[in-house]
């Protein structure tokens, strides 16, 4: 996510590396570094002329502390930037109204049916709410089998009426069946086209009126960057729409949409769409969306994911098996199936703070764990309860059995080792306290 435009950064900041203090020369040399990359990213010129004008008042009025280096405190003034150009604070969704009524619009092409279903099924696991998605794109042949097919996934209701070819009747008839069957959101997806047109916006407009929405969120494909800004202004002006959806930040984006939309239209980014499945769904922050620009990692939003997956009974007996060093192969799977649970796997690697840098160049994607799980799938519930019994004859016919080789399987088996016996050592608190006890006779270092 962004990574284009974090390396970019990255590299603004080394023009003040071995500076002890900052001057007008270096912070000018550094903020033209700083206003490329933001013209690269694809962000609106006057936005990023702006911004590298309040930068360089901060940095110039700021007097240095011994203790801070001018790299560092540039740093912190951009990331502040950063955070107040896309919005300061997030803001949550409304739920007013019996039922709330949501209004999805944009172009045909941003993923709003799926983000529809996306955020049916967030409103239905996180918030505890009955959603209908109500399908109101009477025009393109296939959007209405899509919205059943996302509904079926989910398991949300999906309410559409082939014999109605006026989108206004059919919104109206979807909440009032929302009245009559006690559901308390209804998600309405509206018809997309390729370009903005005028009877596009007449017949959005109409059911905005007839339907008053409690919410009107404006969905955008992020990787159209300066583009998806002058649509959400086109939007903006005849609907008045109260938030932005990003999609497919997870593709090649280059943030510039992220990072100018809230200055243009002056309305928040309030959801991103980060990967294909429908858990792919995340509230925006710009704080945290300001630490994963400049590198630092997002470790709030990884730690809470983990929390959403978390079975605490579970982990309680995951507990006592590592106590007693039986941690076997379908605990191993077992975990391997919540990680993948929290998301696409570069995503999370993005929230780790320096793993953007350390896993640069590495290709990570959500097919990394097949090889692994191909393997244990091969072994009887024997093995995977006794990986001690794993000897040469049993996983050459594993290897044989999972389509992998021998060598794959001898890695597996020595990292799992290597893992469960860290994991006995972590889970012994006597250990702990003289592992720390020894870091801290070495000055707080970990042995090189």
């Amino acid at each position: 996510m962004f990574d284009n435009l974090s390396d970019k950064f990255d590299r603004a900041f080394k023009v003040l590396k071995g500076h002890g203090q900052i001057t007008e020369i270096n912070v000018a040399e550094t903020l033209k570094e700083v206003r490329r990359a933001l013209l690269d990213a694809d962000v609106n010129f006057k936005t990023a002329k702006d911004f590298t004008t309040r930068v360089k008042e901060k940095a110039l009025g700021e007097n240095v502390l011994t203790t801070i280096s001018p790299g560092q405190l540039m740093t912190k003034i951009v990331h502040d930037e950063l955070k107040d150009l896309m919005g300061g604070e997030n803001v949550e969704l409304s739920f007013q109204g019996n039922p709330g009524v949501i209004l999805m619009s944009g172009l045909q092409g941003s993923g709003k049916t799926t983000f529809s279903g996306k955020l049916a099924n967030y409103l239905k696991t996180k918030k505890d709410k009955k959603p209908l998605l109500v399908a109101c794109d009477v025009y393109r042949p296939a959007a209405i089998d899509q919205l059943h097919v996302v509904g079926d996934q989910i398991g949300v209701e999906v309410y559409s009426n082939r014999d109605i070819t006026n989108p206004v009747e059919i919104a109206q008839k979807g909440i009032q069946h929302a009245r009559s069957n006690g559901f308390n959101v209804v998600i309405v997806d509206t018809a997309g086209r390729l370009a903005v047109d005028e009877q596009m916006m007449d017949e959005i407009e109409k059911v905005k009126r007839a339907i008053q929405p409690t919410e009107t969120l404006f969905v955008v494909d992020s990787m159209t960057g300066q583009d998806a800004v002058n649509t959400a202004k086109t939007f903006d002006e005849r609907i008045d729409f109260d938030g932005v959806v990003l999609t497919k930040l997870d593709g090649d984006t280059r943030g510039g949409a992220a990072l100018s939309i809230k200055t243009v239209v002056n309305k928040p980014i309030k959801f991103i769409g980060t990967g294909e499945k429908m858990e792919a769904i995340d509230i925006f922050y710009p704080e945290r969306m300001a630490d994963r620009i400049l590198g630092m990692g997002d470790v709030v939003s990884l730690v809470e994911r983990a929390q959403e997956n978390f079975d605490e009974e579970e982990a309680k007996k995951l507990h006592k098996k590592i106590q007693k060093n039986k941690f076997d192969f379908d605990d191993f799977l077992s975990q391997i199936k919540q990680i993948k649970k929290m998301g696409n796997m570069k995503d999370l690697m993005g929230m780790v703070p320096g793993m953007r840098k350390a896993m640069k160049g590495v290709e990570v994607d959500d097919d990394s764990f097949t090889p692994i799980e191909a393997i244990i799938n091969s072994m009887t519930p024997k093995e995977r309860a006794n990986p001690e019994i794993l000897k040469t004859s049993r996983r050459q016919r594993i290897a044989k059995g999972s389509g992998t080789s021998i060598q794959d399987v001898n890695k597996l088996m020595k990292q799992f080792e290597d893992m469960r016996k860290m994991m006995k050592l972590m889970s012994n608190k006597k250990n702990m306290a003289n592992m720390m006890r020894q870091m801290k006779g070495m000055g707080g270092k970990m042995p090189s």
